[in-house]
């Protein structure tokens, strides 16, 4: 039987540039119906918004790395990144929840220096609706 530990990191790996699937752990405990179901969203989104915070811790401290060899993105990539983000703004952490493109938003908002606050209000939003409406369409069909 998975615990709410287990949703947690679950959810925060999901959410760090590591690629896991916290949605299939949910469903699952979803389905063993072992505990609430308030308590699975808390617990799975609070989890995902602390992963999320750890990508922009990164990308907060690595700016000033940027313009190493070393460095996992071009200088011009990082312009590209910082140019889009200054066009859209924070708006685009709204888009946090989506795979592939999610976590390197929020690396991007710390790039930018986007303040804490706003990072983990909206993030928290973005991933709680996932999570909101993966519930619904679950428990709608079992």
């Amino acid at each position: 039987m998975m615990t709410l530990t287990a949703m947690f990191f679950a959810a925060f790996i999901a959410a760090t540039l590591i690629a896991a699937q916290s949605e299939a752990v949910l469903v699952g405990m979803l389905l063993a119906d072992s505990n609430p179901v308030w308590l699975l969203l808390l617990v799975a989104t609070t989890g995902n918004v602390f992963g999320s915070l750890v990508n922009w811790v990164i990308g907060r401290f690595l700016q000033g790395y940027a313009v190493h060899r070393w460095f996992p993105a071009s200088p011009g990539q990082v312009a590209r990144a910082r140019l889009g983000y200054a066009q859209h703004g924070w708006w685009t952490l709204l888009g946090s929840w989506l795979p592939v493109i999610g976590d390197p938003l929020v690396l991007v908002s710390g790039l930018m220096r986007e303040p804490l606050w706003r990072v983990v209000l909206v993030v928290t939003l973005a991933k709680g609706r996932r999570y909101l409406a993966l519930t619904c369409i679950t428990l709608r069909f079992v």
